[in-house]
């Protein structure tokens, strides 16, 4: 399953940092206040296979235990990578996921290119027996900046009733182990649904005795095997977005959402932003902006993000299955920037409905996977929100 990973958080003021944990920390090195999204993406996510040992029921790729015999192969992947390099300063961070990327062959090789063009790279591997002290060892050897890792229940019964394969629970808690023992920042990736919203407290539990850089809360989209599962009410969504606020403040490792840009209408009505919600006094509003865009804010499907598939079509986001080319016959940054869906993802101002017209548009935006997968229309109203 794809998951949006990124390692250590980059330092902001007080506020931005506890409380609006930064999807833009995993390119600190060169994204900033001043990056434009609409041309340069931050992170760009490649499904290197769709072989995967497990059969998770939220899985997005709805992996096989084979590669795809259409996949991308050595030389069109390396072809790839140079694609990415064109987008020129600032450079995307890439995301090696599936599947599970362990399952290419060629996988050291492609990591080993990818670092040689300056590319900063992660991966999301899957909890199989793949996935060994040695695999983790030869990962940060080859230039491996940070693992994302995928924790769904505080027990083996929990997690493994989302994730379909006996024992993965305990593999999942030893590789977060072997990889703190290795020095590597880890994100911890759950599912937030019927099945398992309220086991969060219990995960939150687990988490704050591991050694962990950031917990990322996924908020269900229906799309692949993922339509098997039940989504959250947005009431109770709401509710679940204070919580994470509050807890934010004081655990020991950030926090973010992901497909859940409506948390950024919450944290700044609580953090009193003036010209928001409650409003507040008029110091920091404007080093408040900044932070903000260094923060993440206003990124979100297709505008930020890329995914590009095993076979090389390119897509929003790996949950906004809108494909708007591919690599074998285009180049990345001219359909990230000018095809005519992507332009589109990238103005605000011409979604509809309710987010077309609220106050957060710029900032938030909504989901654009949530909205196509309810109304088949990606600049739709993300139905996830409350907010009139």
């Amino acid at each position: 399953m794809l998951e949006q990973i990124a390692p250590a958080p980059q330092t902001y003021p007080a506020a931005a940092s506890r409380l609006i944990t930064p999807i833009a920390g995993a390119v600190r090195h060169h994204h900033g206040a001043g990056t434009d999204y609409s041309r340069n993406p931050l992170i760009v996510y490649w499904e290197m296979t769709q072989a995967c040992g497990l059969a998770c029921k939220h899985c997005r790729a709805e992996a096989m235990p084979s590669a795809h015999p259409q996949q991308l192969t050595t030389e069109e992947s390396k072809s790839f990578l140079r694609q990415i390099v064109a987008f020129g300063d600032p450079l995307p961070h890439l995301i090696l996921t599936g599947g599970d990327p362990l399952r290419r062959p060629d996988l050291y090789e492609l990591i080993d290119d990818a670092r040689g063009l300056g590319l900063h790279v992660s991966i999301t591997p899957s909890m199989t027996p793949d996935l060994t002290e040695t695999a983790l060892t030869h990962l940060r050897e080859h230039g491996i900046e940070s693992f994302g890792i995928s924790l769904d229940g505080s027990n083996a019964e929990r997690h493994e009733a989302v994730r379909g394969v006996a024992g993965c629970f305990d593999r999942t808690i030893w590789a977060i182990e072997a990889a703190a023992a290795l020095g590597m920042p880890i994100q911890i990736n759950t599912l937030v649904s019927q099945e398992t919203v309220d086991d969060l407290p219990a995960i939150y539990q687990l988490l704050s005795t591991k050694q962990i850089s950031r917990w990322s809360l996924f908020f269900l989209i229906a799309t692949g095997r993922g339509k098997t599962l039940q989504p959250i009410t947005p009431e109770a969504g709401e509710k679940l977005m204070e919580w994470i606020f509050d807890l934010a403040a004081d655990a020991p490792f950030a926090i973010k959402t992901t497909e859940a840009p409506s948390y950024r209408r919450i944290a700044m009505n609580r953090m009193h932003v003036p010209g928001h919600g409650k409003g507040g006094p008029a110091n920091g509003a404007e080093e408040f902006r900044r932070n903000s865009i260094r923060a993440g804010f206003g990124i979100r499907d297709g505008h930020g993000i890329v995914f590009v598939s095993q076979k090389g079509d390119i897509y929003p986001s790996g949950f906004l299955p809108v494909c708007c080319g591919n690599v074998r016959q285009a180049q990345l940054p001219h359909v990230y920037r000018d095809s005519p869906i992507f332009q589109r993802l990238h103005n605000p101002d011409l979604f509809h409905g309710r987010c077309g017209t609220c106050d957060f548009r710029k900032i938030c935006g909504g989901s654009r996977a949530r909205a196509f997968a309810h109304t088949g229309d990606p600049l739709g109203s993300d139905p996830f929100c409350t907010y009139q």
